[in-house]
């Protein structure tokens, strides 16, 4: 008996729902800030009953389009891209955890990034930029002996340089890289020296961004993240 071929697949009514109220987000008629309707006025408008109202708001939710507070009405959420980076934080540091070589190229894309992050710094760079980096550093200097602080300042000394480029995907994607490595920043880090040899380092890079030193400055951080890429390793059990 010959099988049937593109079968249509009905849909679940909660699957409906979710591509309405997705459509009242993007279009503009609910804009970021607003209120949903509440439960009963969207069961009257699309004549269906509560769950699949609920169900359609946690996938809304899911993806980071709405915010659900207990007791109240769930709101419209400003996209930026830190938001969106943010809803994939969990399944990236899973899928870290479970492949080295995933980790390895993970590194291997930051080291890649950063260089061009270098290179737009020093052609951008203004007094302020330069000013708030060796505030940065002198935090971090500050921080000696204490690794939260420290692998703390170092991520904002990096997620700084991206913020000279002026675009907030740069320092979105900064952001998300660190984040999903810091889990693996073992107290290799801690051992003694290695944090005098992080701070030199970034003295270089600083050094070069002022003068605006664009292929010093690409070599200074290569240098660098080639050297500390080493102290990533499997968090210990």
């Amino acid at each position: 008996m010959t099988q049937p071929i593109d079968q249509i697949v009905r849909r679940k009514l909660s699957d409906e729902v979710f591509d309405r109220l997705e459509r009242m987000i993007t279009s503009g008629e609910l804009a970021p800030g607003d209120d949903m309707p509440s439960e009963r006025v969207l069961m009257e408008r699309f004549g269906v009953g509560r769950p699949a109202i609920r169900e359609a708001m946690q996938a809304l939710a899911s993806k980071g389009l709405v915010s659900i507070s207990h007791g109240e009405r769930a709101k419209v959420l400003n996209l930026t891209a830190q938001s969106i980076f943010r809803q994939v934080d969990l399944t990236a540091k899973i899928m870290l955890s479970r492949s080295t070589d995933t980790l390895e190229h993970l590194k291997s894309a930051r080291i890649f990034f950063e260089r061009g992050m270098a290179r737009e710094a020093a052609q951008r760079a203004t007094e302020t930029d330069i000013e708030d980096l060796r505030q940065i550093i002198e935090r971090q200097r500050n921080s000696l002996g204490d690794a939260e602080r420290f692998i703390s300042a170092d991520m904002e000394f990096h997620t700084r340089i991206a913020q000279i480029s002026g675009n907030p995907l740069f320092v979105a994607v900064s952001e998300a890289m660190l984040a999903w490595l810091r889990e693996y920043h073992t107290d290799m880090l801690i051992w003694t020296g290695k944090e005098n040899f992080t701070l030199v380092e970034h003295e270089e890079i600083l050094n070069r961004l002022a003068e605006h030193d664009v292929d010093g400055s690409e070599s200074a951080i290569l240098k660098h993240l080639e050297r500390s890429s080493a102290l990533y390793g499997k968090p210990h059990e």
